[in-house]
């Protein structure tokens, strides 16, 4: 059974969602403030944590910042402002997705499962478990990844894009593509959340120090993971 954390001030909705995922084996928890959630969400490893942004006490974008701070964790935004500058905000700050309420509780689900999903792809005995690009590296067996020796600290979201670009290095990856598989859904040219996640990823990859972008956008196109020099194969 999974463990779910929701933090947010709404208690009806709390409970209902407690109910409908118990359907689904999710073990859940609430809490209702920003400052008391931030501190749930420090006293253990949550499969998921579901966070709203207007909170007493914390506001959802202080309790996100600091999560990552200590976790990579999959968290899902909740907002009722509807507003795009709150949801680009919410990815900037690591969100792995966000779902604008009201919502459907179905809808809920399948955008879980999806960012579950990506955490728990099985890698068979058969798999080769490794992809290595120049100095990048990454373990689907422990999903880890690091840059010429350094561990990065990447969320699911981000661990799954940087698979499916290592894939195909120096090869354009359309947006098409990696929305099915990185968010689970269609790509929506109105929908920011691929962009942010990619403009996260590449921040990281910057550790590089040389000053060039290892993802590179290739406009009207997709996005592309720079080669500097010959590709290290898979092992």
């Amino acid at each position: 059974m999974e463990e779910v954390l929701i933090i947010d001030d709404d208690v009806e909705l709390c409970e209902m969602l407690t109910q409908y995922l118990g359907r689904y084996d999710f073990h859940v928890s609430s809490v209702h403030r920003g400052d008391s959630g931030l501190e749930a969400a420090r006293q253990r490893s949550w499969d998921m944590i579901l966070l709203d942004v207007m909170l007493p006490g914390m506001d959802g974008f202080e309790v996100l910042k600091n999560i990552r701070t200590f976790s990579a964790g999959s968290v899902l935004l909740l907002t009722a402002r509807g507003e795009d500058v709150d949801r680009i905000v919410g990815l900037e700050l690591g969100a792995d997705d966000y779902l604008a309420k009201p919502f459907n509780a179905r809808e809920l689900l399948a955008r879980i499962r999806a960012i579950r999903r990506r955490a728990m792809v099985p890698v068979s005995s058969e798999e080769r478990t490794t992809i290595s690009v120049d100095g990048l590296t990454l373990d689907r067996a422990t999903r880890s990844v690091t840059l010429n020796g350094d561990a990065l600290d990447l969320t699911d979201v981000e661990f799954a894009l940087l698979e499916v670009l290592m894939r195909s290095p120096g090869k354009v990856v359309d947006r098409d593509k990696l929305s099915e598989e990185v968010l689970g859904r269609d790509f929506n040219p109105f929908d920011r959340s691929l962009d942010m996640h990619v403009s996260r990823l590449r921040k990281k990859l910057a550790r590089d120090g040389n000053g060039e972008d290892l993802v590179k956008t290739v406009r009207g196109a997709g996005y592309q993971l720079v080669l500097r020099r010959t590709a290290g194969g898979r092992s």
